[in-house]
């Protein structure tokens, strides 16, 4: 499982490919946490959990995102892991468990601020692995 970010003049964009969904969710998380912070520095000192849902892959993936950066940005916590549960019935849902601590600029070298995801250019596919393109705001 890994990710790449790839040029873009004002904006991230990533790629992400992995085993399987669950992964695929992991990585794109750490894309954006990593993108804000560095989480070499990170202790796990305390844990949260977090519940997303989306009517699909598109908007579950979006609304992952969404709430990792409000995690990170607004609430101030920064994930040095997680853990990963996706479950389909009428919609899609993420179960997840962070560790991390509360976020010190200076100790986690924050970076640069993302604004939010986007739909535009998000690309997920599943065959067998799964690969995931998306466009973060900076």
């Amino acid at each position: 499982m890994s990710y790449k970010s790839l040029e873009h003049a004002t904006d991230a964009i990533f790629e992400v490919n992995a085993a399987n969904l669950e992964e695929a969710f992991v990585v794109a998380a750490k894309s954006v946490i990593e993108t804000i912070i560095d989480t070499k520095t990170v202790d796990e000192k305390e844990e949260k959990t977090l519940t997303v849902s989306g009517i699909d892959l598109r908007y579950l993936l979006y609304n992952w995102l969404e709430e990792i950066i409000i995690l990170t940005i607004t609430d101030g916590f920064a994930v040095k892991t997680l853990d990963v549960k996706i479950e389909k019935n009428s919609d899609y849902k993420i179960s997840a468990k962070l560790r991390g601590e509360k976020i010190d600029i200076k100790k986690h070298h924050f970076k640069v601020e993302i604004k939010a995801p986007t739909f535009h250019d998000m690309e997920i596919k599943q065959n067998g692995a799964v690969y995931m393109r998306y466009l973060l705001d900076l």
